[in-house]
């Protein structure tokens, strides 16, 4: 009953809220008449998915804009009146005309010549060769990065960013909501191309699962970020862009969905341009239960005889309520024909509920049971989180002539708090007490100019500056033997991290002939501080100041046409640690038997990633393979040792400890067998190597080692199959083969998964179905190694679930239709009106 009562009162919010937001738009007609015609090249073959855009000269009002079809046709419906027109095509050169547009019928044929140097587009993103095909693809391929479009995929409608993330090429997202590239966990996440308190600072899984699917344009993957980009993240960036407007009017689209585990959503996306003005809203909420489970067993050994000495096995079931809400808006208005501002701002509120039961039970070197206990625990979370945006674009010219400034004001605010207890045969044995505010806020301003020169070069530069501050208070009570509460002052304080990163680059592009290049040079100043406050009064100040430069190169060969190219690049990144890895307590004594306490110590690592990859894309075939090498110095590893001699305490620290080397083959394809079916496949073999050791004279015998090589694979496979004009499916297998380091041992894992969805009420709306984990196989299973102990553990996050949703879209005008949308015309490459680049 409870929780049927909080279902049925979150559901009543989130539609009062998706109502109130969707109250706040409104359209108007306009008399027009219907208009037709075609885009053509040269050879007069028609040119599919372009870009046309009808600006009215006497009144910016009746402007419009529209897409051809594959045919290289359009239709599109226009107030009379004299119309400058600009067209564009990805590998065509811009296009512009004027005419007068007195009555209704066919325009005729517009031509447009190739792109002489693709290098000198007019994008605002990385820039680089434009390498895609013409046909509608799950993913395309460029320079620097591929892009991936989440409406062709099934299995995630209804569902979160975690959910579309394990669809992505080159990426997996692990049992525990962690994700990795390659194998590597250290991704660096932006929103529209830049950090957002919409993601939250170290949230992890949460942060994910509270941006719906349905508000994700598309994902842009990032696996050697040239110098444009920040250089944090040695795995890659992950670039996530949301929706806003797709035209002239009034637009949007509501999506309800309900599954089980118990879970509902609600959002909309709504956006109206009039004239000069573009606003966007965003919105919605949902409701999600969640089960893990978490096995271990432990066996502790003397260092010196290997003999066993006990054992020690937790078996946990946690049982999560989450909550979340988020609202986006803005506008973007053309000051003048050069010059264009934006605004927006957003607020996301989530809120979490867990109940974990751990069943504890200690043996002696005989396997005999020495003792039972059992712990249950109570936790619950709270997180605030606003961002403001403001943004300036001015175009000297229409030759790519461009510079572009930006602010963020970005604040999160965390609480948690966590009530452990221990019974022995229902006695309560043991208690501890947590509570932790965390209050993150950041300012980012940024500035990038962009240069043509001839034909075919290009030079960029730009200055960004970061300033962040990390404010951690930790309160950590426990009983006495008398069972009275009181504070611990080794796990208890406050943090203060801050960090300022100046940074600035330059880069500069050309091609001749069929070989283009892009070379790049990046510094960055970190200044970092860090405070330590005990509840005893001991203070503390650690601080750090580093400055390194960080080269980029980027090369491309055209094997005949730009449709088939040899790719080679080359990028300097660090690995700044998390400001949570630097606390020098533990944060958390819910699990007394596991802790993680930071070191204040740990240094950045260095990286120096290679690529080298082939893409060919042809109308009904993608094929990108690239071999990759990777090689990380001061790499920082996870060391687990016993709190002191004889304990069964766990404790786990970061450390720099020694090198690693990466290397391996990712390859990814898409294929139309037939009109009815289409894979898309990626595989991922790589192979590693780590050298180093640690040693604790005051804990340890002798040094840990983390020398250790192997080999490990990652096989993804997505059918899609339409069964008629209406209906589709998609199955996906994953798998993940065992990976074995010096500290640990994982197994393969496997995992099916079945979407399908429904096209009703005349193309405005959409019924989808989802099945995760149709075997119940998705968790982990590993074996740790330490010192003086050896852990078997299993990890499943989530048991196998349903999701069902509801999708209608509304629009005024010309509808466009979004599976063949090739690209935005009212938004720049990074998928939004926000024109700056993605420094």
């Amino acid at each position: 009953m409870i929780r049927t009562e909080i279902t049925q009162n979150l559901t009543r919010k989130t539609l009062g809220l998706t109502f109130m937001l969707s109250a706040a738009a409104f359209a108007f007609a306009q008399e027009k008449m219907n208009v037709s015609g075609q885009i053509v090249d040269k050879q007069n073959q028609p040119v599919p998915y372009a870009s046309i855009s009808f600006s009215n000269k006497a009144n910016k009002l009746f402007s419009d804009a529209t897409l051809t079809d594959e045919k290289g046709t359009y239709q599109v419906a226009l107030v009379p009146g004299n119309y400058d027109i600009t067209i564009e095509a990805i590998d065509f050169k811009k296009s512009t005309l004027n005419k007068q547009i007195a009555k209704p019928g066919s325009l005729g044929n517009f031509t447009v010549e190739p792109e002489g140097s693709l290098t000198n587009t007019k994008t605002q993103d990385i820039q680089g060769v434009t390498i895609t095909a013409a046909a509608t693809k799950p993913y395309r391929v460029e320079l620097d990065k591929k892009v991936y479009d989440p409406s062709t995929d099934l299995i995630s409608k209804g569902g979160n960013l975690q959910d579309v993330l394990t669809n992505v090429p080159s990426v997996s997202v692990e049992t525990d909501g962690t994700v990795s590239m390659r194998g590597n966990s250290n991704v660096r996440f932006l929103i529209n191309g830049k950090p957002s308190a919409l993601l939250g600072i170290d949230s992890g899984a949460n942060a994910l699962q509270s941006i719906p699917a349905d508000q994700i344009e598309r994902i842009e993957v990032i696996t050697n970020p040239s110098s444009k980009f920040e250089a944090s993240g040695t795995a890659g960036i992950l670039n996530i862009i949301l929706k806003k407007t797709k035209g002239m009017g009034f637009n949007g689209s509501v999506t309800g969905s309900v599954g089980y585990l118990p879970s509902t959503n609600l959002n909309t996306n709504l956006s109206w341009k009039k004239g000069n003005w573009t606003w966007f809203l965003n919105g919605g909420g949902g409701y999600r239960e969640s089960e893990g489970k978490n096995d271990s067993d432990t066996r502790f050994f003397d260092p010196a005889t290997g003999a066993t000495t006990s054992y020690f096995e937790q078996n946990s079931l946690n049982a999560s309520e989450n909550k979340n809400y988020n609202a986006n808006a803005g506008f973007t208005v053309d000051l003048s024909e050069k010059t264009a501002f934006n605004l927006s701002g957003m607020v996301r509120t989530f809120e979490s509920e867990n109940n974990n039961t751990v069943d504890n039970f200690a043996y002696n070197a005989a396997r005999v049971v020495d003792s039972y206990s059992q712990t249950l625990a109570l936790g619950n979370s709270k997180n605030l989180s606003l961002q403001g945006d403001l943004g300036l674009d001015h175009k000297f010219n229409t030759n790519g002539h461009n510079i572009y400034l930006s602010l963020s004001l970005q604040k999160s605010d965390n609480k948690s708090s966590e009530d452990s207890r221990e019974f022995d045969n229902a006695v309560f044995q043991y208690g501890s007490l947590g509570s932790n505010n965390t209050i993150n806020t950041s300012v980012i301003g940024k500035i990038d100019y962009e240069l043509p020169i001839g034909e075919a070069s290009k030079l960029e530069a730009g200055y960004r500056i970061d300033s962040n501050k990390n404010d951690y208070d930790f309160l950590n009570r426990e009983t006495d033997t008398f069972l009275n509460y009181g504070t611990v002052d080794a796990y208890s304080g406050n943090t203060v991290y801050s960090e300022t990163i100046n940074a600035a680059y330059a880069q500069f592009k050309s091609k001749i002939d069929k070989f283009g290049y892009q070379l790049g040079l990046r510094a960055e100043n970190s200044d970092i501080g860090i405070d330590y406050r005990s509840l005893s009064g001991n203070v503390s100040r650690k601080d750090k100041n580093y400055t390194g430069f960080f080269p980029s190169i980027f090369l491309s060969y055209d094997l005949g046409s730009t449709n088939n190219q040899l790719l080679l690049n080359y990028s300097r990144r660090i690995n700044r640690p998390r400001s949570w890895f630097m606390i020098p307590y533990p944060t958390s004594l819910a699990n007394r038997q596991n802790l993680f306490r930071g070191n204040e110590d740990l240094n950045p690592e260095y990286i120096d990633s290679f690529e080298l990859g082939y893409a060919i894309q042809k109308k009904k075939l993608t094929i990108n393979p690239t071999l990759y090498y990777r090689s990380t110095q001061d790499e920082t590893q996870f060391v687990v040792m016993s709190e002191s001699p004889g304990s069964n305490v766990l404790i786990t620290r970061p450390y720099n400890i020694g090198s690693d080397q990466q290397y391996g083959l990712d390859l990814n394809a898409t294929a139309d067998l037939f009109s009815w079916w289409k894979v898309m496949a990626s595989a991922d073999l790589f192979g590693y190597k780590t050298e180093g050791e640690f040693f604790d004279a005051a804990t340890m015998t002798k040094p840990l080692s983390f020398d250790g090589s192997g080999f490990s694979t990652r096989f993804r496979l997505t059918n899609s199959f339409k069964i008629d004009k209406t209906l589709g499916m998609q199955v996906q297998g994953f798998y993940r083969g065992g990976q074995k380091t010096a500290s640990s041992e994982s197994k393969p894992m496997y995992v099916l998964n079945f979407g399908a969805n429904k096209t009703i009420w005349n193309g405005n709306g959409t019924l989808a179905f989802n099945i995760q984990d149709i075997l119940g196989t998705r968790g982990r299973e590993m074996t740790s190694f330490g010192n003086n102990f050896e852990k078997e553990s299993f990890m499943r996050w989530m048991p196998r679930t349903f999701n069902l949703s509801l999708t209608y879209r509304f629009k005024q005008g010309e509808k466009v239709d979004q599976p063949k949308r090739k690209k935005d015309i009212n938004s720049n490459s990074s998928g939004d009106d926000e024109p700056q680049g993605p420094m």
